[in-house]
């Protein structure tokens, strides 16, 4: 089997279950990674004839792909500001609109930095953390999650990309627990928002496959995550601090009102590509 024969396959395979487009890219992404070639590569010598072993490889990662379970967790990565990140289903995806957090967070900030920390609040594969740590390398940067198996993932991602992160097992929702933490002059959070109900509506290869744990909040009690930010941060955000937290794009104003009647002097909600509602700054 070609390299052209294979892609061809596969997006005939992945045709039915996503948009033409996704599907191409899907295929190609597949494709690099078992070949090791990039799609340049790729594209200028079609004919490449793929070892038995690719071949075994790419009706493996086939099989798992048509259940619609994400290529990132069959291919074991993700990309995420530059970085190639390893995920598995004990972790969620990174997104791009959490690229966009990170980059706002950037932004923000005034160089040259003195002493600077940073908390990474359910930090999953540690994409968040371990990125502002490789952009700030004098930050001193935590982050934490209820999960161990995350937590492995985070460490694992931190030393394959040379980052020093300080990862803690934090159950955040514990006020014992998070008032164990220090102050930090940043603290973000892409915590779970969204509330049980909303499961009907999402895809299934979000709903079967990503950890529930870090999605879904009690529907009624949506703000959860961020009422114990709000009340960790009147203790232990830096006087000249920000939290920068993801938010769900139907409670924008609910998240602002909240952090505002905590005595919060301003919440700066900002809009992503896509012109939602996901990103809030709160001073």
């Amino acid at each position: 089997m070609t390299i052209q024969e294979a892609r061809k396959l596969l997006t005939g395979n992945l045709a039915g279950i996503y948009d033409s487009g996704e599907a191409e890219n899907i295929s190609d992404w597949v494709i690099e990674h078992v070949t090791g070639f990039d799609k340049k590569s790729c594209m200028a010598d079609p004919n490449t004839v793929l070892s038995t072993p690719q071949v075994e490889q790419l009706q493996k990662a086939t099989a798992r792909l048509i259940t619609q379970e994400p290529v990132q967790y069959v291919l074991n990565e993700s990309w995420f500001c530059g970085f190639k990140f390893y995920v598995d289903n004990n972790v969620l995806i990174p997104r791009p609109e959490t690229e966009e957090l990170v980059e706002w967070i950037i932004s923000n900030l005034k160089f040259p930095l003195q002493k600077f920390n940073i908390l990474d609040i359910g930090t999953g594969s540690g994409c968040i953390a371990i990125s502002l740590k490789r952009k700030i390398r004098k930050a001193g940067v935590w982050g934490c999650d209820i999960s161990d198996a995350a937590l492995n993932i985070a460490r694992l991602n931190a030393e394959t990309l040379g980052a020093e992160i300080n990862f803690l097992h934090i159950d955040f929702l514990n006020t014992s627990e998070r008032n164990s933490l220090p102050a930090f002059d940043i603290i973000v959070s892409n915590p779970p928002y969204v509330p049980q109900k909303d499961k009907k509506q999402m895809h299934s290869n979000v709903l079967d496959y990503e950890p529930h744990t870090a999605l879904f909040v009690p529907d009624n009690d949506p703000l959860i995550f961020y009422k114990a930010i709000a009340d960790f941060g009147k203790t232990h955000l830096a006087a000249t601090g920000s939290i920068f937290l993801e938010i769900h794009e139907d409670f924008g104003q609910d998240v602002k009102s909240l952090f505002l009647s905590k005595g919060y002097l301003t919440a700066e909600i900002k809009k992503d590509m896509q012109e939602r509602e996901r990103m809030m700054r709160i001073v």
